[in-house]
């Protein structure tokens, strides 16, 4: 990033490509929405990004995972097999009893130790991720002052960087394994940092292309005054009511559940799927994992409050509405030629109008230099 990118701009390496959306922070045209959960708080003044709160899916896995791994195959699903297998090759009611009571009691005597193992292993890693949260500080995205607050791992003191300044990029991977062609994709934002020389990122890998982008487009979407809370970047089935907090936790379960009544009787899913519902939700150990997520965010909320920089406390107070910073001139004119351009060309890839967009902008500053020479 020592070398000036802007938006548009694209660079190969072996095996991907980087393509780059700012700077300048032009509007992608993608839906804003935090598909990494990489946004963990969002209020009028700033949003924070790289320490995400912790999603339901996770307590889910940790607990479902061995569960069902453990418990619920080889004690239900195992026997039940045998027990319909057996006749089929012409066992009699007595064999078919005995290895059915076999195997459920082997079984379950085996899992229940695999179920341990697994479930210590899950709650190890976890372990290891939430206390990184003591020293992870979140880099703060501040609308007011059209800032970004970055504290790069082993500063204590935070770095701010004009917002039009900052750079932010897409990757395409792809690599050939055993499996086949692999794909991977990651969305970056960070700068350089001149009185050092050293660049600072954050990545973090998304399931594709469109989702990398939608994840930037979260971020400036905010910082444009069009979106204003996590539901509206995180809630995709709309789960969260109006007097909810802005994150997962019980009242999802339970809004998730009318939800699913409501499509039921309205025709949208038969019985399996409400069946399909209440399994998966049996197997993951109904509201346990809901409750512990609630636990998790308050101890993560509480571990980010504490180490937050003097400096960038300060930096986060709300600021009157006459001293909001305002976008830059040329932001304004590149945002209106882009929208243009798409108007013209609906089809074309979004990096190829962004790089159009900075060529006309740099030719027309070149016109306007010669002109006033």
């Amino acid at each position: 990033m020592d070398k000036p990118r802007k938006a548009g701009d694209s660079q190969g390496f072996p095996g991907g490509r980087v393509s780059y959306l700012a700077p300048l922070p032009l509007p992608t045209g993608e839906p804003p929405h935090d598909y990494a959960h990489a946004i963990g708080e969002v209020n009028d003044t700033y949003l924070s990004f790289g320490t995400g709160l912790p999603p339901v899916f996770g307590w889910q896995l940790r607990l479902g995972g061995p569960f069902s791994v453990g418990i619920i195959m080889p004690g239900i699903l195992f026997p039940l097999l045998i027990a319909l297998l057996i006749p089929l090759i012409g066992g009699t009611l007595l064999d078919t009893w005995q290895m059915t009571v076999g195997m459920f009691e082997e079984g379950l005597k085996i899992g229940s130790m695999g179920a341990l193992a697994m479930l210590v292993l899950a709650l190890a890693t976890w372990w290891h991720n939430h206390i990184q949260h003591k020293t992870v500080i979140a880099t703060r995205f501040n609308r007011q002052r059209r800032e970004v607050c970055f504290v790069p791992e082993g500063h204590t003191e935070p770095i701010f960087v004009p917002w039009e300044q900052v750079s932010a990029w897409v990757i395409e991977a792809r690599g050939v394994t055993q499996y086949g062609v692999q794909s991977q994709f990651a969305m970056g934002v960070g700068f350089h940092h001149t009185p050092s020389g050293q660049d600072y990122t954050l990545e973090f890998a998304t399931g594709g292309l469109g989702m990398a982008i939608g994840n930037w487009e979260a971020i400036r979407a905010y910082m444009d005054h069009e979106i204003h809370s996590l539901k509206d970047i995180q809630d995709t089935f709309d789960l969260q009511g109006p007097d909810d907090p802005p994150h997962e936790g019980l009242h999802t379960f339970y809004s998730a559940r009318e939800r699913m009544r409501r499509r039921y009787r309205e025709g949208e899913v038969g019985k399996w799927y409400v069946l399909g519902w209440y399994l998966y939700h049996l197997c993951t150990l109904w509201t346990l994992p809901f409750h512990l997520t609630e636990w998790d965010i308050g101890r993560v909320k509480r571990m980010h409050q504490r180490n937050v920089p003097e400096a960038m406390r300060a930096w986060s107070e709300p600021l009157p509405p006459e001293q909001w910073a305002k976008p830059s001139d040329e932001l304004l004119r590149q945002r209106e030629l882009l929208a243009n351009l798409r108007q013209r060309h609906p089809q074309s890839s979004i990096f190829h109008l962004m790089a159009e967009v900075v060529r006309r902008a740099s030719s027309d500053r070149k016109q306007a230099g010669a002109v006033s020479r």
